[in-house]
C-alpha cells in the first residue's frame, strides 16, 4: 500500500511539474514574439496608454 501511495505522490508532483513547465514556456514564447515583432517594426518599445492620463508611454516590464 504505502508504493502505491508514493507512486501517486510521484505522477502527481510530474503532473503538477509539466503544467509549470509549459506554463513558464507559453509566457517565454510569448515574449520572444513580442520582441521579435518590436525588432522588425523597428521599435523601441510597446506604447500603453496610462488610463488616468490618457498619455502613451512605454511599457514597464
Amino acid at each position: 500500500m504505502p508504493s502505491v501511495i508514493f507512486f501517486i505522490v510521484v505522477i502527481l508532483a510530474g503532473w503538477y511539474g509539466y503544467r509549470a513547465f509549459k506554463r513558464e514556456a507559453a509566457r517565454v514564447s510569448q515574449e520572444v514574439r513580442q520582441a521579435e515583432k518590436e525588432a522588425q517594426n523597428r521599435a523601441n518599445g510597446t506604447l500603453v496608454q496610462d488610463p488616468k492620463t490618457g498619455e502613451y508611454r512605454l511599457r514597464k516590464d
